[in-house]
């Protein structure tokens, strides 16, 4: 299911002030302001102020004119309803003009083109999308949410010391609405450590609905795995953080690379199953010591699973590797070839043109 967000317009909607609807029916009847607020048991100056539409109708008020009148105070009162929310979506929009700028700084030609918001036009209707799409009220709120953290519980850590912290934002928020759409039981550690060798054949088949295949299995211990291709300017291959009682891996498939997807799905794996639920981890956020530590571990964690330390100097005893040696390793270490050839790459054993063969393009939507 995606995610759409209904357009808010914003075209005028007025709404007459229900003292003309007062005055139409008093000059019906014959009545003048002075003798309808001694029938009301009103002040004459509280008729008058609604008549010019200066004082609203309050309940009781409505409740009065219902005798006086005949006409229900369910009308009276939801005439002034409707004529206040109108001045309020009026004032909406002149605030709503202010919030353009900040609009401007988002990638949103690339959000309408996935579908994450509607496809309208003015500057007026994308930040009305992209507030809608956040679930605020104002881009006063955003600010206060993912750079101020008025929210620690649900949104731990700050975004104001990244590059591009709007951009960041929207990927976060498209994972957080996908995740929503996901049923899962309560996480349960000891459930999603004995599925990992599970997750470890997956990877090592790569099979063509490998995406759906590890949401499923994942979601049976409690996790929830989410899919959403990167924005301009938030280069995130990943993200681990929890939303309400279940953790969630939020993936790109940045690079578009079986591999480096695989090392990065085991990497947020090993947050949740070694750190704790207060815990956030996303890249390009300048993390303490103490943090670092963690993503080391989480590195450690991912090579673990994917290809150990010993098993990678198994292979590279070999001054030669021919590509029936790598598919041979591959088998015997239950691992995708693709492991193989990254590592090679990454630690210049191999250069970037070699073994290319043995990667398979991914694309997440």
């Amino acid at each position: 299911m995606t995610f759409m967000p209904k357009a808010i317009f914003f075209t005028p909607n007025s709404s007459s002030h229900p003292g003309e609807t007062l005055q139409d029916k008093l000059e019906e009847l014959g009545i003048g302001p002075k003798e309808f607020a001694v029938r009301a048991d009103k002040p004459e100056k509280t008729i008058t102020a609604i008549l010019n539409g200066e004082s609203a109708i309050t309940p009781d008020m409505a409740i009065q004119f219902e005798r006086v009148l005949g006409i229900s105070a369910n009308f009276w009162l939801q005439r002034q309803a409707n004529h206040d929310e109108s001045i309020a979506r009026d004032k909406e929009a002149l605030k709503l003009s202010d919030a353009i700028p900040w609009m401007k700084s988002f990638p949103v030609a690339e959000m309408i083109d996935l579908k994450w918001i509607p496809n309208v036009k003015s500057d007026l209707e994308k930040a009305a999308a992209l507030l809608e799409f956040f679930g605020i009220a104002s881009f006063n709120a955003w600010g206060s949410y993912y750079l101020g953290q008025k929210l620690k519980v649900a949104f731990r850590i700050s975004l104001a010391g990244t590059k591009q912290p709007e951009a960041i934002s929207a990927w976060l928020r498209r994972g957080e609405l996908l995740a929503n759409e996901l049923s899962a039981p309560d996480y349960d550690k000891n459930s999603f450590e004995k599925i990992l060798p599970d997750l470890k054949k997956i990877m090592a088949r790569h099979p063509k609905n490998f995406e759906k295949k590890i949401q499923a299995k994942a979601l049976e211990a409690g996790v929830k795995v989410v899919y959403s291709t990167c924005l301009p300017k938030a280069p995130i291959n990943g993200a681990t953080r929890w939303i309400g009682d279940n953790p969630v891996i939020q993936l790109s498939g940045r690079f578009k690379r079986n591999d480096i997807f695989w090392f990065t799905f085991f990497h947020e794996a090993g947050h949740i199953i070694k750190h704790g639920k207060k815990d956030i981890f996303l890249e390009d956020v300048d993390y303490s010591e103490k943090d670092l530590q963690k993503e080391k571990e989480a590195d450690e964690f991912a090579v673990k699973w994917t290809l150990s330390h010993e098993e990678f100097n198994e292979i590279i005893k070999h001054p030669e590797l021919t590509d029936d040696m790598i598919i041979d390793f591959a088998q015997r270490f239950g691992t995708h070839p693709a492991m193989i050839i990254g590592r090679l790459q990454h630690t210049e054993k191999i250069g970037f043109n070699e073994g290319t063969e043995f990667l398979v393009k991914i694309s997440l939507n």
